[in-house]
């Protein structure tokens, strides 16, 4: 019992601290109450892992209490899974509510899991004049620009915010570099789904789950991309500082899985893998309670500039195209997003 307490005690703390930082008078009591933004994406699997009574640890320390549905009549993935999640969630005891603001008045923190990332720019800007920390989920957004044009507005109104994929936080992915037996990284080679889909630039859509395990265990730094594109299979081959390579494979034709092979100054070793959502929504709620993101912004941008860098070696028909060069043109294009009177 005493053990509980000193728990909940530290907790408590750790809530307060973030909140104060912020610049929010008043901390929420745990368990957190968070909304959802979109359910037409993980907001049915997330939810029943929340608010599972039987929720331990981190996880205890959150509950959704409201969503929003949003969705996107354009991707009929986005409307099948509206269709099919809306009732499930609210059967778990969430209040389905008819808009953001009204979302905002009820809860604590935010996630945003619209399916589509075109919404987010958009969904989130509430969210942020509001103060309440956020997570998004993949893709932050559908362009670089407006990945940036977020994380400006994050630190405008002194918000927390990350976004991440879910495979990131697989125990052989975090864990592979300080495997003895590699020695000094070397190199990497990533493996995953890349289904398309024509609003989003390629690996934004599902590519992502593979090139963010890459990301996360080459570490920053790329500075070029070249990319070779069939229907069924893309290779992208990015050139890290000092010469390391790192490549994705991103498949359609044939088997298909996670993972990666990892190369050393010693060794050959597996990485990556799937562990499912709850090591994710653990680093979530452990944001949300100390309003520190497990993933740096500068990361998430490099990721997407990755990806970018990739569509645009696609179309000059594989030729290299450097991040720096995508970066340049995106920072032109996010100083159009603004709003003309930004409240």
């Amino acid at each position: 019992m005493c053990v509980q307490l000193i728990r909940l005690a530290l907790m408590a703390g750790c809530v307060l601290v973030s909140f104060l930082a912020s610049g929010r008078a008043e901390p929420p009591s745990l368990p957190l109450k968070a909304g959802i933004i979109g359910v037409d994406a993980h907001a049915l699997p997330w939810t029943k892992i929340l608010n599972n009574p039987q929720a331990a640890g981190e996880l205890a320390d959150m509950n959704v209490v409201a969503a929003y549905p949003g969705g996107s009549p354009d991707i009929p993935q986005s409307m099948q899974l509206l269709q099919a999640q809306v009732g499930p969630v609210s059967e778990l005891g969430v209040e389905i509510v008819d808009s953001i603001e009204e979302l905002l008045e009820k809860v604590d923190v935010v996630m945003v899991l619209s399916i589509d990332g075109r919404k987010h720019l958009e969904q989130v800007r509430p969210v942020f004049e509001a103060g309440k920390p956020v997570f998004i989920d993949k893709p932050i957004a559908a362009s670089l620009a407006e990945a940036m044009e977020i994380f400006r507005l994050a630190e405008k109104h002194n918000t927390p915010c990350f976004s991440s994929s879910s495979l990131r936080f697989a125990k052989q992915t975090l864990n592979v570099r300080n495997d003895p037996r590699l020695g000094e990284l070397v190199g990497c080679d990533q493996y995953a789904p890349c289904a398309l889909e024509p609003h989003h630039p390629d690996f934004f859509w599902y590519g992502i789950h593979g090139v963010e395990p890459l990301f996360t265990i080459m570490g920053r730094g790329c500075e070029s991309v070249t990319r070779v594109h069939t229907d069924g299979t893309d290779m992208a081959v990015g050139v890290w500082k000092g010469g390391r390579i790192g490549t994705f494979r991103g498949i359609r034709d044939g088997q298909r899985g996670y993972g990666s092979t990892v190369f050393g100054t010693k060794g050959i070793v597996p990485g990556g893998g799937f562990d499912g959502y709850e090591p994710l929504l653990v680093e979530i709620v452990r944001f949300f309670k100390t309003g520190k993101p497990p993933v740096s912004a500068e990361e998430t941008l490099e990721i997407f500039a990755f990806m970018e860098a990739a569509d645009q070696s696609k179309r000059l028909g594989g030729r290299p195209v450097t991040l720096e060069s995508v970066m340049q043109q995106a920072r032109q294009q996010a100083s159009q997003l603004a709003p003309a009177n930004p409240r």
